[in-house]
């Protein structure tokens, strides 16, 4: 009887929800923890729907900011049900376009707006061909506020395949956004070069998958985490920084053959200080180690704890460029180690790099816990590359955590 009391009970309350108004609930979500508040979409279909409801409205590429702001200032944080959390704006670029456009605003948690230009996109338009420049500069002085300004404070923006014509209204939007503190960028394509001006507020920066970047412009002296996937574009670094975490996903390669060591240097020192850190082996072998070489005795990234190395192969060469990096992390606790076959590759005076090992002076891993090795498919390969790294660990230290590709340990 216990049970069927229990559906009963469950079954008048959702019975109940289900007769009030959609004002009333509302009204009860606005009572409740942010987090909290959210997890009422998972009630029921009509919760559901209440959190999916969408605003429409169409006009032209020039009324995407004032639409965008009023948007923005209708929404109430502690009131997310008050009025739609998300906006489908159509609008043509030309009279002679043939289909319209489309941006959707979404407001999410945490102070979270995506801007996504993608939507229903017309991928035979000659927009998607053209290069463009964007830059997005940020306020540095307080923005007076208007009295349909929002209460709702941008701090996280996700700009989602912006193109060449929506590169100019994208700018305008970004520079009334004072309380910007995360960056996300992606899927833009066409975008040639980039410029990124915070002197204050940016402390996150993410660019994955522009594939046409080759310049990037960096106004942040207090950035302090940076996430990049793609081909890797020339880097100018204009105000230095100090990263704490450092993503830098170059598998793809150098977006420009004429690439030089030198070109590195300014990032390089901008991930001197990291704790976190994704590099590629040929990044390695390319960039930093003809850089740092003639004084690897000085360089060294004393701070770094978690290191995610990804190699595009398992020869001796690979294993001894790791292991000369790794003598240069002397703080290091844990270690991702992945190989993927269709990394870029550096062939440049590849016989230099047999004497990694012994070219760079010794620092005892004390502290190495984990060591995580993915993508390899052969196992007798697998443990030998585990025995050459476990030997780095000094002899007054603990073994590591080994963790193989099928997710067993290795002992």
């Amino acid at each position: 009887m216990i049970p069927s009391m229990e559906v009963t009970t469950t079954t008048s309350i959702e019975g109940m929800f289900s007769t009030l108004p959609d004002e009333i609930l509302g009204s009860i979500v606005s009572f409740l923890p942010k987090e909290s508040a959210l997890e009422t979409s998972l009630i029921s279909k009509r919760w559901r729907q209440l959190w999916n409801q969408v605003l429409l409205a169409h006009g032209s590429l020039h009324d995407i900011t004032a639409v965008l702001a009023k948007f923005l200032a209708n929404f109430e944080e502690h009131d997310p049900l008050k009025h739609p959390r998300k906006l489908h704006f159509r609008y043509v670029h030309h009279q002679e376009q043939e289909e319209d456009s489309v941006m959707l605003a979404t407001i999410a948690t945490n102070s979270k707006l995506l801007l996504d230009f993608s939507v229903f996109e017309d991928i035979n338009h000659k927009e998607l061909e053209a290069r463009y420049d964007l830059q997005l500069i940020m306020p540095q002085k307080h923005v007076p506020s208007s009295p349909s300004s929002s209460t709702f404070l941008v701090k996280t923006l996700h700009l989602k395949s912006v193109r060449d014509l929506t590169s100019v209204v994208v700018s305008s939007i970004v520079s009334n956004l004072e309380h910007l503190e995360n960056l996300v960028i992606s899927e833009c394509s066409g975008l040639k070069s980039l410029l990124i001006e915070s002197e204050s507020k940016l402390h996150k920066l993410s660019i994955l998958d522009c594939l046409h970047l080759k310049y990037l412009h960096l106004r942040t002296s207090k950035l302090k985490s940076f996430r990049y996937r793609g081909l890797l574009p020339r880097i100018w670094p204009e105000s230095h920084f100090n990263l704490t975490h450092a993503k830098l996903d170059f598998r793809l390669g150098p977006i420009s053959s004429d690439f030089r060591s030198e070109d590195f240097d300014e990032s390089l020192l901008t991930i001197k200080n990291s704790e976190v850190l994704t590099l590629c082996q040929w990044t390695f072998e390319a960039l930093i180690w003809p850089s740092i070489s003639p004084s690897s005795c000085n360089f060294i990234f004393y701070k770094l704890k978690e290191l995610c190395w990804i190699g595009s192969h398992k020869d001796e060469n690979s294993i001894n460029a790791l292991v000369s990096f790794l003598k240069l992390c002397p703080a290091l606790e844990q270690l991702s180690f992945k190989i993927d076959p269709k990394s870029y590759s550096y062939w440049g005076s590849r016989t230099k790099f047999s004497c990694f090992k012994q070219a760079t002076k010794y620092k005892e891993l004390q502290h190495l816990k984990l060591i995580r090795l993915m993508g390899f498919t052969n196992r007798v390969e697998e443990i030998s590359v585990a025995k050459t790294l476990v030997g780095l660990v000094a002899m007054s230290g603990k073994v590591p955590k080994i963790e193989a590709s099928d997710g067993t340990h290795i002992e």
